[in-house]
């Protein structure tokens, strides 16, 4: 699988810099730990309620998902 530089991860809020890349540390030495923080959370919550919706539409996968897993984990049990 090819990796595409054009692809973006479908946020519109995160700040871009000059070269149109993410603004880093340097760019926005004002942000505090905690904005820090709750940009993180807010993260969080958008992925687990990404992951519980692709785990609704599409429930057989999941479960052969969580059935590969379980075997995995099986047999590096002793």
């Amino acid at each position: 699988m090819t990796s595409n530089p054009k692809a973006g991860d479908g946020s519109a809020e995160e700040p871009r810099g000059p070269s149109g890349g993410r603004a880093g540390p340097s760019a926005s030495p004002q942000e505090t730990e905690a904005e820090r923080r709750k940009r993180r959370a807010v993260f969080l919550r958008e992925l687990t309620e990404a992951r519980e919706l692709r785990e609704r539409v599409q429930p057989r996968r999941t479960k052969e998902r969580r059935m590969r897993e379980a075997m995995r984990m099986r047999t590096f049990r002793i």
